[in-house]
This record gives structure tokens, C-alpha cells and sequence, in this order.
């Protein structure tokens, strides 16, 4: 019996699992070379260990799993104690005061965008987002009947809400933004925040139908020269925040996660209830309960962001070194590159080229960014320091 060819068509489709693709061939590379030989800066993979705290509390209910029903089911909302606990961690970066009702526990950010987007798309629907962007939120909307429309940012990778405006129609449930951006590193200001909010209010007003501004916030925390990421809640009420603990608390693998819904939202109850649905029917049913006891009491633990603007850094100088124009990130620990001209825009190319090095980079077109490619600088700093001479001798090379 063959697959869906809805499956079909979307896995052999250009970019289709470009970061994985890399990421897998990596693992094969460092078999046949040695993993100090391989420069992998295909995923974002945070090399840093958790927080000790976070490793005291996963002990420390390790030892309280004898407990009667500590594997049991909680409702798919999740344990009310982590739901106020994310509301006062929402409360503090938002600036506005939240309560657990507004929070649905997520088995990460994944299947919160996936939960969210099932809630508030009818089909035929669409989500606006600026690019370049997340490689799987195609994916997250067409998953739910929904198109993802892509509006170029400006020459400097901020947001171009006059695109924005002109991207809006009577079917756009959402605007989709995430800061700091993966892949660029760009922290949207609290002025472009306004200015889209003003949009949307006026786009609502327009057509009767007022979008969500969904905000993708993994890399709050990860920022750099004294950058702050702007909370959407005090600017525009139909706004829903959705995040994870991967990146802040170094837990990819234990995916856990949250969607919170403005207090403010006309619509929250609704939209809350429907989440609570959605994250039922998809099959997650809840938020890992294990992690749901460890998030609540660590969220506020972090690990060593000033490693990551050491490491960037680091990768700014080897290519400069090697002669490789880049944008400076101000947030998360992705470096955006620009294929060089010889490739005339052909960023997979760049990718293959780097190949021969041993340098394992992820193709721009994939987050509707041809021409560059993505870094993910979230490895040891002596393997970016070792990369240097490859990457010197790739852009030598080119040259003979």
C-alpha cells in the first residue's frame, strides 16, 4: 500500500527536512573522519548541560516516582501547578499580569504550534510570515488545512510591515513572527511590535476579522549587547505567545513546552478551551509529566548565555577570516551567511562546496532564504576555532 501523496510530494519537495538531512549526514561523516575532524554546524543542538538545578529537581523526583499516580494522567491542560508557574514566568517577560488559565502545557513548541494552528484555522485559512523563517512552520500550517504566506523582511532582516499589510487578506487568521529569529539571530524592536499591531487592528477593523499575532519565543532569553526581546502582550491583545525550554534550559530532547494566550484576547477562553482540545485529539493528550514537575520549579534557571556570545564571536572572526559576508546576530546562536557571488544565489550549492571541507552548514531556500545559509554556533568553541582553516581554504580554493 504506497503512502499519502500528500506525504509523498511533501517529503521529496525541495528544502523538505533540510536541517535533519544535514544533521544525519554529519553523524555519517564524523563515523568515517572522526568527530574532531567534522565541523557540524547543521542544528541547533545546544551543546551546554542543563542547569544544576534542573538536574537537582530531576533527581529530587526521580526519588518521589514511588509515589501512588506519579505516572498518572493530569487533565490535558496540565498539572495546575505548572500552569501557574508558566504564567508567572509569562507574567515577568510580558509585563502584564497572567494567571494559569491562560496557559496549555505542550509537548514543546512543536506540538504547540501544531495544537494552536488546529484551533484557529478553518481550511483554506492562512499564516503570515516573514521570511526568512523556521523551516517546519510550513509544515505546522499545511498540517491543518492552512497556507503559510511569506513576505520578504527588509535588507537588514527586520520586519517590513507595509509587506506585512499587503499580505493580509480576509483569510489570515494569524501573523507568525519569531524573535530572536532562527535563522537570522534578529530581535524585532518594541516600534516594529507597534507597527504591526496597528496594522492588524486596522486590517481587523477592515474586514471583521482581527488576525492572531503568534509569537515563537525558544530564544527569549538568548540575547546579546544588551538587546531586550519586547513582550506583545501590553501592544496588542489578540496575541499568543507559544515556547519551549530547548534552548534556555538546554532540554531539546525532553520536549516540553507551553502556549499562552493574552489575558487581554477577546477571545481567550475560547481559544484556550479550543487548544485544550486540540492538544487531546492530536494524540499529545499532555505535556510530559515528569517535565512538568521539573520546568515548574527550574524556569527561572539558566545556563551560561555569555557562552553563546562567546561563540558567536568566535564564528564572526573565522569568517571574516575567510572572507564570508554574515549578518551579526542579536539573539538565539544561528549565523546567517551569504553564499558567495560564484554561486549566483545557489545556496544548496554553497552547502555541497562546504561539504568538501567537512563543513556541514543548513541551505537558506529551506526558510525561504535563497542565497544564504544558516550556522547553528551552538557547538564546543574549539571546534569553531578548529574550523577556521577549512573554511579559509574553502574560500582560497574558490578563488584558483
Amino acid at each position: 500500500m504506497p503512502i499519502s501523496n500528500n506525504i509523498k510530494e511533501t517529503m521529496t519537495s525541495k528544502g523538505a527536512g533540510v536541517i535533519r538531512k544535514m544533521f544525519e549526514e554529519g553523524i555519517k561523516l564524523k563515523a568515517q573522519y572522526g568527530n574532531d575532524k567534522v565541523f557540524d554546524f547543521s542544528i541547533g543542538n545546544p551543546d551546554l548541560e542543563p542547569p544544576v538545578e534542573v538536574k537537582a529537581s530531576m533527581e529530587k523526583n526521580v526519588a518521589l516516582c514511588r509515589e501512588k499516580n506519579f505516572h498518572g494522567y493530569m487533565p490535558n491542560a496540565g498539572f495546575q501547578f505548572c500552569r501557574d508557574a508558566m504564567a508567572e514566568k509569562t507574567s515577568l517577560e510580558q509585563g502584564v499580569k497572567v494567571t494559569g488559565d491562560c496557559v496549555i502545557m505542550s509537548v514543546g513548541a512543536a506540538s504547540a504550534l501544531n495544537a494552536l494552528f488546529k484551533a484557529i484555522l478553518n481550511e483554506g485559512d492562512n499564516v503570515v510570515v516573514p521570511a526568512p523563517y523556521f523551516t517546519e512552520y510550513k509544515h505546522y500550517v499545511k498540517n491543518h488545512g492552512g497556507e503559510l504566506v511569506e513576505v520578504k523582511t527588509k535588507p537588514d532582516f527586520s520586519l517590513d510591515v507595509e509587506a506585512i499589510k499587503a499580505a493580509l487578506n480576509e483569510k489570515t487568521a494569524a501573523v507568525l513572527i519569531n524573535s530572536p529569529n532562527n535563522p537570522t539571530g534578529r530581535v524585532y524592536t518594541k516600534a516594529e511590535i507597534e507597527a504591526l499591531a496597528k496594522v492588524l487592528e486596522e486590517h481587523g477593523a477592515k474586514c471583521g476579522r482581527k488576525p492572531y499575532l503568534v509569537c515563537d519565543e525558544p530564544y527569549r532569553a538568548i540575547v546579546y549587547d544588551g538587546k531586550e526581546v519586547p513582550g506583545a502582550f501590553p501592544i496588542y491583545d489578540s496575541s499568543i505567545v507559544v515556547t519551549s525550554f530547548a534552548k534556555n534550559l538546554s532540554l531539546p530532547g525532553e520536549r516540553i513546552g507551553y502556549i499562552c494566550v493574552n489575558p487581554a484576547c477577546p477571545d481567550k477562553d475560547e481559544v484556550v478551551a479550543a487548544c485544550i482540545f486540540t492538544t487531546r485529539v492530536l494524540g499529545y493528550v499532555n505535556a510530559p509529566a515528569f517535565f512538568q514537575r521539573v520546568v515548574a520549579e527550574t524556569w527561572n534557571a539558566k545556563v551560561d548565555y555569555s557562552l553563546y556570545e562567546t561563540r558567536r564571536n568566535m564564528v564572526m572572526e573565522v569568517l571574516d577570516a575567510a572572507g564570508i559576508e554574515h549578518i551579526v546576530p542579536e539573539g538565539a546562536f544561528y549565523m546567517w551567511c551569504k553564499a558567495p557571488d560564484c554561486f549566483n544565489g545557489d545556496d544548496m550549492a554553497f552547502c555541497d562546496y562546504l561539504k568538501k571541507y567537512l563543513i556541514l552548514t543548513a541551505p537558506g531556500s529551506g526558510f525561504g532564504g535563497k542565497g544564504w545559509v544558516r550556522m547553528a554556533y551552538c557547538v564546543s568553541a574549539d571546534s569553531i576555532k578548529n574550523s577556521k582553516e577549512a573554511f579559509v581554504k574553502a574560500m582560497a580554493d574558490l578563488k584558483k
